[in-house]
């Protein structure tokens, strides 16, 4: 069995003064992927014996970026999607192995007043042209902060956020777009009905504590990894970060 953690730790430094290695090593996980890092090369020295390191800063400082820890060395390492527009952002990390990909992502926001929404639609459809490219070659393993609640059930308020970022027709449309293009939803494969479990809430207003939340974090797999799905969790539990972390348990892959 193969345990896999993705977590947006909104600032990697401030999540270490929180908690984050006790709960990284308390998680022992196989492969642990983060966003939102905020770090540049340097900026950080993390010591996690047993683990190669492999991490993506964006060019502006204190911005984005994503790191994977795997104890696992993969035959290849990519950052990035290939798109010089889309690749200043750190946002991508992709490691092959044998029988599989493993991608994390952390997807861009559309931003107050949706002034990003037209970005993001742009990104959406290459990072699905990317990833499909991956699956045509071997399955994928996608996670991150896809930065977008699917449907209804995936947000504490959804009649009053319609058309804020994260949950407008567009973005949920473009998810539904790429889940229909041979992929599955790992959570809702093994909680389709499941309500009041978030991955998200914000600063603001007691979130947390009244459970206003969004499921915005995700692992996504191809459709023919599905006999290998063991189990889904949402560790609303961890603190940290305004995000929790996430896990996929998948068998053995070959």
């Amino acid at each position: 069995m193969k345990k896999l953690i993705s977590w947006n730790v909104n600032g990697l430094r401030a999540c270490v003064q929180k908690g984050f290695l006790d709960y990284f090593k308390e998680v022992d996980a196989d492969i642990f992927c983060i966003q939102e890092s905020k770090l540049q090369e340097g900026q950080i020295d993390l010591s996690l014996e047993g683990y190669y390191q492999y991490w993506n800063y964006a060019e502006k400082k204190g911005y984005s970026g994503t790191a994977i820890f795997t104890k696992e060395k993969p035959i290849s390492v990519v950052y990035g999607i290939g798109i010089e527009e889309h690749d200043k952002e750190g946002r991508v990390i992709t490691l092959e192995y044998e029988e599989f990909y493993m991608v994390t992502v952390y997807t861009p926001n559309s931003q107050q007043e949706l002034a990003r929404l037209d970005y993001r639609m742009e990104w959406e459809d290459s990072f699905r042209k990317y990833i499909k490219g991956l699956d045509q070659n071997k399955p994928v393993i996608l996670c991150g902060d896809l930065n977008v609640a699917h449907k209804e059930i995936d947000l504490k308020n959804p009649k009053t956020n319609t058309k804020n970022a994260g949950f407008t027709p567009q973005e949920r449309e473009k998810f539904t777009t790429f889940l229909e293009s041979g992929f599955i939803d790992t959570y809702r494969y093994f909680y389709p009905e499941k309500e009041g479990i978030y991955s998200w809430w914000s600063y603001r207003f007691n979130a947390r504590k009244n459970n206003a939340g969004w499921r915005i974090d995700y692992f996504c797999v191809s459709e023919r990894l599905k006999d290998k799905l063991l189990g889904a969790h949402i560790h609303t539990e961890v603190m940290g970060s305004d995000h929790c972390p996430v896990e996929l348990r998948v068998s053995e892959i070959h």
